[in-house]
């Protein structure tokens, strides 16, 4: 394992499966619409929309049915199927919070998704931890999504942060790949990815990981 930064120009984290337990309400939303259309929706498939955004997710769901020009229609019919899901309550995952609360307040902090502003808040306002970040950016406000860096490079400039002093914690390819090519240093926390092995600068299990709380108790603003 490589070494965390000592300091940092400030930290930002991917949202879903990285900082709040969504991944399961997609899960089920994606294996309700998979039925509707006669298809079997299970772990090989859910890794092929991991870290998409949500257009990336219902073009891929139009290649897999057959239907050739129906991702509008494919989205139209998801985003109610996971916001009912979302709807239920996100908790953030295991080690989300504390690690928000010891950092915020010191290190300039901040969200960076796929998903887009009204989910985001959504989600963050309903998990508690919204108070706690100094800025958030979603998909559809930037140019590109993940894999790109846009999203990374706007949380960063929210924040005042060089990007290539800064800390990216992520958890699929797609938004290990983004914060890469922002120029920051890669977290990646593999818990969620059934597997798939991620290109960070530092790879753990989960949030809870005792080497990334005591960092997060030590590392300093520059």
């Amino acid at each position: 394992m490589g070494e965390l930064p000592s300091a940092v120009s400030g930290v930002v984290f991917d949202c879903d499966g990285t900082l709040l337990d969504t991944e399961s309400c997609w899960f089920r939303a994606e294996a309700a619409l998979f039925a509707r259309y006669g298809h079997v929706y299970g772990e090989p498939e859910k890794g092929l929309f991991v870290g998409l955004t949500l257009e990336g997710v219902c073009a891929a769901m139009a290649v897999r049915f057959g239907l050739p020009g129906a991702e509008s229609r494919l989205q139209a019919e998801l985003v109610p199927l996971v916001e009912e899901e979302l709807g239920t309550g996100v908790s953030p995952m295991p080690g989300a919070a504390e690690l928000v609360e010891s950092l915020s307040g010191r290190i300039p902090i901040a969200v960076a998704t796929n998903s887009p502003r009204t989910m985001l808040d959504d989600i963050l306002g309903s998990s508690g931890l919204a108070g706690y970040f100094d800025a958030t950016v979603a998909a559809d406000e930037v140019a590109e999504a993940k894999p790109a860096p846009d999203v990374y490079l706007s949380a960063f400039g929210r924040i005042g942060a060089a990007p290539d002093r800064g800390v990216a914690i992520e958890d699929s390819p797609t938004g290990v790949a983004a914060a890469r090519r922002a120029g920051s240093f890669v977290v990646a926390v593999s818990a969620t990815t059934g597997g798939v092995r991620l290109a960070g600068d530092v790879t753990l299990p989960t949030l809870t990981d005792p080497r990334l709380r005591d960092w997060a108790r030590r590392v300093v603003a520059v």
